[in-house]
């Protein structure tokens, strides 16, 4: 049976203020597990006005006290921005509050300019060359075979993903015989040609003995298909400003928002909406059950800010009940 979950980017809407966002994250994790969902995910980023899911452990730490059952993790953590010494303490502090309900999902991307490099004060293009043995040694840390042991850390038992959009995350993951999770909600190109060769190559390990696919999808689901379409206009302004330079906190929905944009514009949102479900809780139903035929995903992981953080709660609910 597919598993459903939740990616959060922890929005700043316009107008809205840090506390307001992370009492949005607590309550959207709070739905996620009444509605049966199994993980709830914090991305992380930094330097954006309109994301407040830069200290990522810290957010999980929030969510995880303010739930019980539902898993929690990064969806995911950059390691280039981080030394692996560092990720084993926060992971295993997070281990250690909540034990059996912590994911450790690891991406390679770095994503930052110059400016952000020095305020990290890292050379993040060589920590991305880094990333293989920088997933290792965070192992190691944890496992007791490094030649440091991290309190808290050593000993921890987070359930550890590799995450992607390229054929270089589903190689890696193949190798390490970890979970594979792929970005299709904002980089489909990939998610065929990715999973096949995660399969294909995939070696079991103590703690995954076969392949386990999770596909990212959008999700706006409300009692029309026009709300729908309204709904999921503030993440297509936010993809709109990101991929133009300008990126902010998150916009009010639109409407008719797609029509008024050049070609192009319209053309970069139907690209990367391919892995979406926006609609009537029917009409996302079926879109959902056609993406996993197509992926034979094992878990469906749900993006989608809204401007009104009650909206995706209620979009949430609409879905899985309609999934059920």
């Amino acid at each position: 049976m597919t598993a459903y979950s939740v990616l959060d980017l922890v929005p700043v809407r316009e107008g809205g203020t840090l506390g307001e966002a992370f009492e949005a994250a607590s309550a959207l994790a709070v739905a996620a597990e009444e509605a049966g969902c199994k993980r709830y995910w914090v991305a992380e980023h930094h330097a954006m006005e309109g994301i407040a899911g830069g200290a990522t452990s810290v957010v999980l730490a929030h969510v995880g006290n303010a739930t019980s059952t539902i898993r929690i993790g990064s969806g995911g953590i950059m390691l280039p921005n981080h030394t692996p010494f560092q990720i084993a303490e926060q992971f295993g502090t997070l281990d250690a509050l909540f034990p059996g309900r912590v994911d450790l999902g690891l991406g390679r991307a770095p994503g930052a300019g110059p400016e952000l490099q020095r305020a990290l004060r890292k050379d993040l293009h060589r920590a991305a060359e880094m990333f293989p043995q920088d997933v290792v040694e965070l192992m190691a840390h944890m496992d007791g075979t490094s030649e440091i042991s991290p309190t808290p850390g050593l000993g921890a038992k987070p359930e550890f993903w590799m995450l992607g959009s390229s054929l270089f995350g589903a190689s890696l993951a193949a190798r390490l015989g970890i979970p594979y999770a792929f970005a299709s909600h904002f980089a489909p190109d990939h998610l065929d040609a990715a999973l096949e060769l995660y399969r294909r190559n995939f070696e079991p390990s103590e703690a995954c003995e076969k392949p386990h696919v999770m596909a990212a999808m959008n999700l706006f689901c409300a009692e029309t298909e026009a709300d729908a379409e309204l709904l999921a206009t503030s993440q297509m302004q936010a993809f709109v400003a990101l991929r133009t330079g300008k990126p902010s906190k998150l916009k009010p929905p639109v409407e008719g928002y797609r029509e008024q944009l050049p070609p192009t514009a319209q053309a970069m949102l139907a690209h990367i909406g391919q892995a979406s479900a926006i609609g009537t809780p029917d009409q996302c139903a079926v879109a959902v059950r056609e993406f996993v035929a197509r992926t034979e995903a094992d878990e469906i992981i749900f993006a989608g800010p809204t401007f009104d953080p009650q909206r995706r709660i209620d979009s949430l609910g609409r879905a899985m009940k309609a999934l059920s």
